[in-house]
């Protein structure tokens, strides 16, 4: 089964209760939603791998330690998870970066795909998959099972606001992919948004309506 990790750092916390608010305008939601996405990558990032070089500091020569060679991919989920990208290129400038297109049916509220370019290697690469909510948890999954079917093995999702039926679900679909979220909110409204939530993260990262 997978992974839950709830990143409860206090500046997390900080910094989304700020994003939650009314009043907070799209300029402040993208550099907040950036800010936050660096400070959940340092846990996202936790566990790659290290190899050992040897290197000379203005003092003497030393075995220090670099990432090895696990390559990464950012793949947002269009149009909200864009926001997360500049935090995490902020701390891995190197990673590689797809895009999956799905929008929600307003009458079903399924998933729909329009949309999906991705590294041509991106099956050698450990996966991190953005997108601010996880709600239904059916836009995650569909993407999940795109990634899967182009040969990828090594995947994390990573969202800002979650509910446990959207966690319940990636869960249960995907059982080998580790979820990480800022928070754990109470439940969907009939109109499939997350309570208390924040809103729609797309309208309020790119100020439309």
């Amino acid at each position: 089964m997978s992974q839950l990790h709830v990143i409860d750092h206090p500046m997390v916390q900080h910094k989304l209760s700020i994003m939650r608010k009314i009043e907070t305008g799209s300029k402040d939601f993208r550099e907040l939603l950036k800010e936050i996405s660096l400070l959940m990558g340092y846990e996202i990032t936790r566990d790659l791998p290290l190899d050992e070089i040897e290197i000379e500091t203005p003092i003497c020569k030393m075995t220090a330690r670099r990432v090895s060679g696990r390559k990464l991919a950012i793949v947002p989920i269009l149009r909200a998870g864009l926001g997360m990208v500049d935090g995490l290129l902020t701390l891995v400038p190197v990673a590689k970066v797809g895009h999956i297109g799905l929008y929600r049916n307003e009458q079903t509220h399924e998933p729909v795909e329009y949309y999906c370019k991705l590294p041509e290697d991106i099956q050698d690469r450990l996966v991190i998959v953005t997108d601010p909510m996880l709600a239904t948890g059916g836009s995650a999954c569909d993407a999940l099972t795109m990634l899967k079917k182009r040969g990828c093995t090594h995947i994390k999702l990573m969202c800002l606001v979650a509910v446990p039926e959207g966690i319940a679900k990636v869960q249960e679909a995907h059982p080998d992919v580790d979820i990480f979220v800022a928070a754990v909110d109470d439940h969907l409204n009939e109109n499939a948004y997350i309570v208390p939530g924040l809103g729609d993260a797309g309208d309020r990262i790119f100020g439309t309506k």
